[in-house]
């Protein structure tokens, strides 16, 4: 495999790695996939003072320990993201709360790949800005994720201050504090903005939804691109359950749908439209 290892891993465990992350999350790990597995997972491995991959793995399988399964899935989920990913997205976004603006309901947008917060805060500054300009405004912010540890942080809402560091002043100012002291060199979003995000764990390959309701905006980018053709399928003809009649799906720059589902059309970049 090409790797200095100090933990014994054969091409065996990681096929068991590929069979376990797929059966319990849908993740398709292709072989690029190897030494990610290693590094991510040897921690876990070293932490419980097991000395190869396989005692890990058995260790699973017997599910000793049901937390561990959470900490597996955890360490092999990929979570880069930053603030106005996309930035079409969200002027596509205000446009269509623009729209909406006038009709009397709360407007309903769900971050369905939240990661460490970064989408869903976008999106949340996005719509408390219009909100300041066309009151009233009522709107939903869900937000989920499968990895508890991003979830957490996302909660937390604390970055260091060069994640934030291309974002225009007004809004540095608006929706963010300063640290000080201990935790200079952090920022943090203030408090009404993050309780205009409701975080929530959820598996997206999971064979029901919990009850979700309608949404006007779904934003599921970048994720797609982890499973395999079959999994992408059920996932959207799940969201396409949870889209509003005139609803947007935004999804990622390398994800095209086109061949998977026939219950969406394009309407633009990266965006689509229930058929």
């Amino acid at each position: 495999m090409g790797l200095e290892l100090d933990i014994k891993f054969t091409p065996d465990d990681f096929l068991r790695i590929r069979g376990m992350v797929y059966q319990r999350v849908g993740i398709a790990l292709n072989d690029s996939k190897t030494h990610m597995a290693y590094a991510r997972l040897a921690k876990r491995v070293r932490s419980l003072g097991l000395k190869s991959f396989a005692e890990y793995l058995d260790r699973l399988e017997r599910d000793e320990v049901a937390d561990e399964w959470q900490n597996f899935v955890n360490a092999l989920t990929t979570n880069l993201t930053f603030f106005f990913r996309e930035p079409h997205h969200f002027g596509m976004l205000r446009a269509h709360a623009e729209a909406w603006a006038r009709r009397g309901r709360s407007y309903r947008v769900w971050s369905a790949a939240s990661s460490t917060g970064e989408e869903p805060y976008s999106i949340a500054m996005t719509l408390a800005e219009l909100a300041e300009r066309m009151r009233p405004f009522p709107f939903e912010l869900l937000a989920s994720d499968i990895d508890t540890h991003v979830l957490q942080q996302a909660m937390r809402g604390v970055y260091g201050s060069e994640r934030t560091s291309k974002l225009p002043d007004a809004q540095l100012h608006r929706f963010f504090d300063k640290g000080v002291g201990a935790n200079e060199g952090k920022v943090r979003v203030k408090k009404r903005l993050r309780d205009a995000v409701t975080f929530f764990q959820m598996n997206l390959v999971a064979p029901s939804w919990p009850e979700l309701g309608e949404f006007d905006v779904i934003f599921c980018r970048n994720v797609l691109i982890y499973f395999d053709k079959p999994t992408q399928a059920a996932i959207l003809n799940h969201m396409a359950r949870h889209l509003a009649p005139d609803g947007l799906l935004l999804l990622g720059h390398s994800e095209n749908i086109l061949h998977l589902s026939d219950a969406f059309l394009p309407c633009g970049k990266t965006s689509y439209r229930l058929a």
